[in-house]
């Protein structure tokens, strides 16, 4: 029983961090880097995110871009889990499939730059983390294994089997604004300075409602079941009371005459003991799972502000260009607006509080990109982005379960087919460190390779439309390392997007 208790209570902590952000840093932060996320090296206006030191090199006047995207995500855990097999919609299975659909049908960016002479000064508005919010209908495996641990526990008191609805849903967005000059020191090489300002603003929902026990008569409503138990419990430990006092009543008259009580006797007093010891600890657990009698109802509203340096170099050697760009780590320090307004007695449910501050740092990210133009109008690109996430703070430092930092590998290729039209493909190859410790099914990330693919379209002299598709093909990772025998999940995801942007010169 008190393991349904210390179950529930984890649900109860790890199910508002849902969607938190830490490893999940976006890098679309135009249309152009959809259809070659390769970008690293390239000079363009995009580059105010990917290479702001090479805007230095752009046509002199005012340059500006906005960027539309749409994103379509799925996230799906496969669950295995004894405890399902007593669900009264699992049909006696024991492996089920959650699913929740992401979708973000606008995510914009702005990118501006005024060129002058050897400076260039730059504007960007994004969502460098986060970008959008999920919803799983029937909850997740976690939900439901709490409910079935605990239906499977109090089946010495009658319980059969467990009905109940689960849901959650989380939002996160970071909006981002960046300001920052370029100078160019020499013709051939250019320094970029710029500070980020991050506001991070995210919702979770959690919610178990309908929860239904199994009985002999049928589905009864779990705090009814509740109810009945503890009187079941009640009536119980005043039987075995009495009868120790009785037992203990006959060796004190043994003790009395001075001889020594007989065995059975003694070994009836042993039996009862330990009968009264477990029945007070049902009872006391019963007492403590009384309060989730009616389901758990959690909202969390989070906000919080940080600001970090960005850093840039751009360097071209005939028909080369090389790049580097390095961001600081964002210090984020989430504030919590919460139903939780009481300490709890497991310390980690505090990270829920009413205005608590919950570690969420933006990791310190290196890019480095090349660009070759073995001909005026085909630019072959590479690059490689290197996210610093054991560095971080993350809560309960959850970033030292990480095996390594994020690595992220990108290749493409531009062709002018004429002055006015350019189409581009390319892709990217995302590893990250994870092990089964960091994992869980309300906030994961899997190994990918993406690929992208579009055209950009002069109508006028002055003004460039683009439009991209990107798509991202996940691996799955199976999480095997649980500490009750029987349990494991499966992780997958897909995600989709769709662009259009518009760039004017001025």
């Amino acid at each position: 029983m008190r393991k349904g208790l210390i179950a529930l209570a984890v649900f109860m902590m790890t199910t508002v961090s849902a969607w938190a952000g830490g490893i999940l840093t976006n890098t679309n932060q135009s249309v152009l880097f959809l259809k070659n996320p390769a970008r690293d090296a390239a000079i363009g206006l995009d580059g105010v995110y990917s290479n702001p030191a090479g805007v230095a090199f752009m046509p002199e006047g005012f340059h500006i871009a906005f960027n539309w995207q749409y994103a379509h995500q799925t996230r799906t855990v496969t669950s295995t889990n004894p405890a399902f097999a007593l669900g009264k919609k699992n049909n006696g299975e024991s492996v089920k499939e959650f699913e929740g659909v992401a979708d973000a049908p606008i995510i914009p960016s702005l990118q501006a730059a005024w060129n002058k002479g050897k400076w260039s000064l730059q504007f960007n508005f994004s969502v460098p983390g986060g970008g959008g919010a999920c919803e799983f209908d029937n909850g997740l495996g976690s939900f439901e294994g709490v409910v079935g641990n605990i239906a499977s526990m109090l089946q010495p008191l009658g319980a059969q089997g467990y009905d109940m609805d689960g849901y959650m849903k989380g939002r996160q967005y970071y909006y981002g604004i960046q300001l920052g000059a370029a100078y160019k020191i020499y013709p051939n090489l250019s320094v970029y300075g710029g500070l980020r300002l991050l506001y991070g603003d995210a919702t979770y929902k959690a919610k178990i409602s309908n929860i239904q026990v199994k009985t002999a008569g049928g589905y009864v409503d779990f705090g009814d079941f509740m109810q009945a138990a503890a009187e079941q419990v009640s009536n119980g430990l005043g039987l075995v009371k009495d009868g120790l006092a009785q037992v203990n009543a006959g060796i004190a008259q043994y003790q009395a005459a001075g001889v020594p009580a007989p065995a059975e006797l003694t070994a009836k007093q042993a039996e009862l003991v330990a009968q009264q010891t477990q029945l007070e600890g049902t009872q006391q657990s019963l007492g403590q799972l009384q309060k989730y009698s009616q389901g758990v109802n959690l909202l969390c509203n989070q906000t919080s502000l940080g600001i970090a340096p960005i850093v840039g170099v751009d360097w071209q050697y005939k028909n080369f260009n090389f790049a580097a760009k390095y961001e600081f780590k964002t210090q984020i320090r989430m504030k919590n607006e919460s139903t939780v307004n009481e300490a709890s007695e497991i310390a980690a449910v505090n990270k829920f509080r009413d205005g608590e501050e919950v570690n969420e740092d933006q990791p310190a990210l290196l890019t480095i990109g090349a660009q070759w133009r073995p001909i005026d109008q085909v630019s072959l690109n590479i690059g490689w982005h290197h996210y610093f996430d054991k560095a971080v703070d993350w809560y309960n430092k959850s970033q030292e379960l990480l095996d390594h930092d994020t690595n992220e590998f990108l290749a493409g290729v531009e062709w002018d087919i004429t002055d006015k039209l350019n189409v581009s493909l390319g892709g990217q190859l995302t590893r990250y460190g994870l092990t089964d410790e960091y994992m869980n099914d309300m906030s994961f990330v899997v190994n990918s390779y993406s690929l992208g693919l579009g055209f950009s379209y002069k109508v006028k002299e002055n003004i460039t439309l683009t439009a991209a598709y990107f798509q991202t093909n996940y691996g799955d990772y199976d999480r095997k390392n649980y500490p009750t025998e029987g349990v494991s999940d499966s992780f997958t995801r897909t995600n989709r997007v769709l662009g259009l942007g518009v760039q004017v010169d001025f």
